[in-house]
């Protein structure tokens, strides 16, 4: 069986966006070679999230509206008790915790086995620093 791992570096300055990855995932699956495995996608910080769904605008609205109605940002310590270590993310950690650590995403004759309209989106949460997506590809 074949192992591949690669980074990808994302910065978005806003505080909270999404953006689409997918292009950077199937680079990845070309160049390591699996014709059939698993890519597994996700995110190396607690204040971002990797997750699947479709590339439409308005879903990507809704979801910042959503989010930001279950766990607002708020930087003071009396909504969120994280913030009383000196930070201002605790929504951030809730707003991951909800959309989701990592995907796991077939790849069938080299390339990702995605249902239709399925793309991969790195989610930002705590923007303002550069961030770190991990793909590892596994197979023959």
């Amino acid at each position: 069986m074949r192992s591949f791992r690669k980074e990808i570096a994302l910065h978005l300055p806003q505080r909270m966006d999404f953006r689409n990855i997918t292009p950077e995932v199937e680079a990845a699956v070309r160049e390591s070679g699996v014709r059939e495995g698993l890519c597994l996608v996700n995110s190396m910080h607690i204040t971002s999230s990797v997750f699947i769904n479709d590339d439409e605008p308005g879903l990507h609205e809704d979801y910042k509206r959503w989010l930001e109605q279950l766990a607002p940002y708020d930087p003071s310590p009396e909504r969120y008790h994280h913030n009383r270590t000196g930070e201002d993310n605790g929504d951030a950690h809730h707003k991951r915790q909800v959309m989701g650590r990592e995907v796991v995403v077939a790849i069938t004759a080299g390339r990702l086995d995605f249902g239709p309209w399925e793309q991969i989106f790195y989610g930002e949460f705590d923007g303002r620093r550069t961030k770190r997506v991990l793909i590892k590809i596994l197979g023959e």
